[in-house]
C-alpha cells in the first residue's frame, strides 16, 4: 500500500509571522508519520517555511510558477528561483487559477514542463465544474484535461507528478464529493493515464483527493483504494485539522 501525500494549499493566507506560528505548531503534530507532508505556501512565506522546516519531515511547495526561465513577465515566478531556494513541489493549474487567471490545458502542460525541467515537482490539479458533472461530461473533460494537459510529458516524467484530482464543484464550497465517488473519478482518471502511459505507470501515479477534505471526512475518503492523499484548502490553515488528516490514514 503506497504510503498518502498529503499537502496543504494555504492560498492566499498567512503573513510571515502568522506562517511561522502555523508551521512551529505543525511540526511535531506530524512528526512521527509514515505519509508524506507538504506546505504549498504563498511566495512571500517560502522562505520562511524553508527555514522552519530544514531537517524535518515536512516538504514546501510554491502555489504556482511559470513557463520560462526569465524574461518580461511582470509578477511571475520561474521554476529556477524557487529551486535555487529549497523548494520542491509546485502545484499547477488549480482550479482557481483556471477560473480566475486564465489557465488553460496548455498552459498547465508549459508549467508543468518546466517545472520538471528544473527539478521541481509538480502537483497538477484537475477536475470537473458541477456544470460538466450535471450534463454527463465530467469524463470527457477529465479525459481531455489529462491528454492535452500531459501531452507532451515522458513516463519518466510522470514518475516526477503528483495529480490532484479537485472536483471544482467541492473547492471551497463545503460540499465534498462522497467517498465513492472520488474513488469513481480517481479510478477513472488512473484509467486514461493508463491508457496513455501504460498501467504499472498508472498504478504507481499518486492522486490525489482535493475538494473540501478536512479533519472530519479525511479518513474515509482516504481508505479508498484509488485514493493517494489530499490536497486540502481550507483545513491546512489549522495545525491540528492538517494534523488529524495527516495521522487519518496511516
Amino acid at each position: 500500500m503506497k504510503n498518502k501525500i498529503i499537502a496543504g494549499n494555504w492560498k492566499m493566507n498567512k503573513t510571515r509571522a502568522e506562517a511561522a506560528a502555523l508551521i512551529e505548531e505543525l511540526l511535531p503534530l506530524v512528526a512521527d508519520t509514515p505519509n508524506t507532508v507538504i506546505i504549498c505556501v504563498p511566495f512571500t512565506d517560502l522562505d520562511t517555511a524553508l527555514s522552519l522546516t530544514a531537517g524535518s519531515n515536512i516538504r514546501v511547495g510554491a502555489q504556482n510558477c511559470h513557463w520560462k526561465e526569465s524574461g518580461a513577465y511582470t509578477g511571475e515566478i520561474a521554476p529556477s528561483m524557487l529551486k535555487e531556494m529549497g523548494v520542491e513541489y509546485v502545484v499547477i493549474g488549480h482550479s482557481e487559477r483556471r477560473t480566475y487567471f486564465g489557465e488553460t490545458d496548455a498552459t498547465v502542460l508549459a508549467r508543468t514542463k518546466a517545472a520538471l525541467a528544473a527539478g521541481l515537482r509538480p502537483i497538477v490539479c484537475i477536475g470537473e465544474t458541477l456544470a460538466e458533472r450535471q450534463s454527463g461530461r465530467m469524463e470527457e473533460v477529465l479525459t481531455r484535461q489529462v491528454q492535452e494537459g500531459f501531452k507532451d510529458v515522458t513516463p519518466d516524467e510522470l514518475k516526477n507528478i503528483v495529480v490532484a484530482y479537485e472536483p471544482v464543484w467541492a473547492i471551497g464550497t463545503g460540499v465534498t464529493a462522497t467517498d465513492e465517488q472520488a474513488n469513481d473519478a480517481i479510478k477513472f482518471v488512473r484509467g486514461v493515464f493508463a491508457d496513455k502511459f501504460g498501467g504499472k505507470a498508472a498504478e504507481e501515479l499518486y492522486i490525489q483527493y482535493g475538494g473540501s477534505m478536512n479533519d472530519a471526512n479525511a479518513a474515509g475518503l482516504l481508505s479508498m483504494s484509488d485514493v493517494d492523499g489530499g490536497l486540502i484548502g481550507g483545513a491546512s490553515l489549522v495545525a491540528k485539522k492538517f494534523a488529524a488528516i495527516v495521522h487519518a490514514h496511516e
